[in-house]
């Protein structure tokens, strides 16, 4: 008679096969094998862990936007301001019509259209022709339209992106300019260089002299360099640029 724990543990097939060798006909003993190898084949399925399946987190990353590549060097303030770029607009030219500059406004044409801004933005390096337009009041006091008197800046190649910069005067801003997801605008990132400062300080150095902005392309070599909320007495700085042949001496 077999050995009952034997048949249970089904781990001693080797074993149980030379018992029933022993004891059995051929025949029997063939189908003796075939039942212990069965049970033998049970009893290891039974000591198997069905495998889990576990689902595994796929994380995507999107691809940084043009957008987000200025607004990470960019000031929370100035994000701000340019998020505002349509209330300046419309507070400017509302405080230009009261104040009595229908006309003007009128004469500038497309500089002073909120939405004149065509495609292909970027301007060709170069020396240009600029002036100024201020729109608008930040106080109770002040004009609310002012044009200046014609400048010289320069738009040059840095690297991957385009700056400019104005050469003369007691106030010269200076800056990077950034592609954008609109395809219309660059973004305008600098600085105000005051009197005889040699050179202007970098962007984010001090606060209250940030500059932000839009480039924008409103008319075969026009383009317009809008700064919205200027620290100043201004809603809105609409600066021109058209090309020159050459930079003054």
């Amino acid at each position: 008679m077999m050995n009952a724990t034997l048949v249970a543990t089904g781990c001693s097939t080797c074993h149980l096969m030379h018992v029933a060798e022993a004891k059995l006909s051929v025949p029997a003993f063939r189908i003796g094998i075939a039942i212990l190898l069965a049970v033998a084949a049970g009893g290891c399925d039974t000591l198997k862990k069905p495998e889990v399946v576990r689902p595994r987190p796929v994380v995507s990353v999107l691809p940084q936007t043009k957008t987000d590549v200025w607004k990470q060097i960019a000031t929370a303030a100035d994000q701000d301001r340019l998020d505002r770029l349509g209330l300046a607009w419309q507070g400017a030219i509302a405080d230009a019509r009261r104040a009595g500059a229908a006309t003007d406004l009128r004469t500038e044409g497309k500089l002073l259209q909120p939405l004149a801004a065509l495609p292909r933005p970027a301007p060709t390096p170069g020396s240009y022709n600029c002036r100024l337009v201020k729109l608008g009041k930040a106080g109770a006091r002040g004009p609310a339209f002012e044009r200046f008197k014609p400048f010289f800046c320069y738009v040059e190649v840095e690297g991957d992106l385009l700056t400019i910069v104005k050469q003369t005067g007691s106030q010269r801003p200076a800056g990077r300019l950034w592609e954008d997801d609109r395809p219309d605008r660059l973004i305008f990132l600098g600085s105000l260089a005051l009197g005889d400062e040699q050179a202007p300080m970098a962007y984010g150095d001090d606060p209250k002299r940030n500059m932000a902005g839009v480039l924008e392309r409103v008319g075969p070599f026009v383009w317009r360099l809008v700064i919205p909320w200027p620290q100043g007495t201004s809603k809105l700085d609409v600066f021109e640029l058209t090309p020159v042949a050459n930079q003054p001496e």
